[in-house]
């Protein structure tokens, strides 16, 4: 597959969150993780900068870097002092006029938000699972079964687990009220739909590009309360959710189907205001694609769907990395005279860059975070 051409020489700086509170095993793994990617940038040429922010003085770590010279790639998922702190990092670069990757900070507080987000998918009639939001452990007149309780403003998969599948209104109200307790926060309850689910990676502004579907094989799990991406399956190598889950790339979709989830994901992902690359997660009943979540700051590790979707599609990590960096220089006040920010291909549906079943198999891999 012929990948376009784009600028190899812009210069990165790379930030990354790593809190010194964390234990000395997971700082190394996180510098690790980075400095795979620092080296695939610059092993293709670009002049890349490593930065670590662990601390809010954001300002302070990037003092030395003119937004005139350089692009942002921004890795920063948190704050030392703040689990949400990506927010604070983005309106911190767009008040320092830098150019980075990613969602614009009005774009991540939505998505920090699980009922702001179902909101707006509603209102422009994009599926997604029937939904209520609780503050108090009463049912109400909640009345399908089985449904899902989740924490309204948590994300990766935090506090989801077999027990949050519930068939009764007795279950659904203990489970409210454990969430009001553990995370302090109100609980959203959504219908569950037992299905396939995807993971749907994206990259473009303007013209979008759907890569390889991501697929969740829960096909080793009889009890549909298992039949779900937990918070074990993602970060417990242990678990039998880890372990059993399989992950294939790409997912066997029609051609029909693959064109209707494109579709679906690109008006989700202009909707919900992403920029350069976003994460769709959803899951198939009968003929309906439902989106349960939008993630405009997708886990951009070499092991996360993203990468493999890429993979998939004929990219590098390091190519990968490159063009959401070419795709961020489109709009820098420099760099951007010169990048064609979409990158046009000339193919059959040049709006997708999936292959097909049949073309490519599906491979089998783990997927550590996203």
């Amino acid at each position: 597959m012929k990948i376009p051409s784009y600028r190899t020489d812009l210069p990165v700086v790379l930030i990354f969150d790593l809190d010194p509170a964390c234990n000395a095993e997971d700082r190394c793994e996180m510098v690790e993780e980075v400095s795979i990617l620092a080296t695939e940038l610059h092993g293709l040429g670009h002049p890349l900068s490593m930065v670590p922010i662990m601390d809010s003085d954001v300002e302070g770590a990037l003092r030395r870097f003119s937004p005139e010279r350089c692009i942002v790639f921004n890795w920063c998922e948190s704050l030392p002092d703040d689990p949400r702190g990506e927010v604070r990092v983005v309106e911190i670069l767009e008040r320092l006029g830098f150019t980075f990757t990613g969602a614009s900070a009005s774009a991540l507080r939505m998505n920090q938000s699980k009922p702001r987000m179902k909101r707006l998918m509603n209102a422009y009639e994009i599926p997604t699972p029937r939904w209520e939001l609780f503050d108090a452990p009463d049912a109400g007149t909640w009345s399908n079964f089985p449904a899902i309780v989740k924490a309204a403003y948590e994300h990766a998969s935090t506090g989801i687990g077999p027990e949050s599948v519930v068939a009764t209104p007795e279950a659904l109200e203990a489970r409210i009220a454990h969430v009001l307790e553990a995370y302090d926060q109100e609980a959203i309850v959504e219908d569950f739909i037992d299905g396939r689910e995807f993971h749907v990676n994206l990259w473009g502004n303007g013209k979008l590009f759907m890569l390889p579907a991501v697929e969740m094989d829960f096909s080793m799990f009889s009890d549909l309360k298992d039949r779900l991406c937990s918070f074990e399956a993602k970060f417990m190598p242990e678990s039998r959710h880890y372990q059993d889950i399989e992950i294939r790339v790409p997912a066997a979709l029609s051609a029909a189907q693959q064109n209707r989830l494109g579709d679906l994901c690109r008006h989700a992902y202009r909707v919900a205001g992403c920029r350069d690359y976003a994460r769709l997660d959803l899951r198939l009943a009968g003929d309906t694609f439902y989106v349960l979540d939008i993630n405009a700051n997708a886990d951009l590790s070499s092991d996360a769907s993203f990468a493999y979707a890429a993979e998939a599609a004929g990219y590098s990590y390091g190519a990968m990395a490159s063009r959401l960096v070419n795709l961020a220089a489109a709009r820098h006040p420099v760099f951007g005279k010169s990048i064609r920010g979409d990158f046009t291909r000339r193919k059959a549906r040049p709006d997708t860059e999936a292959a097909s079943s049949a073309e490519s198999p599906a491979r089998v891999v783990r997927i550590r975070r996203g």
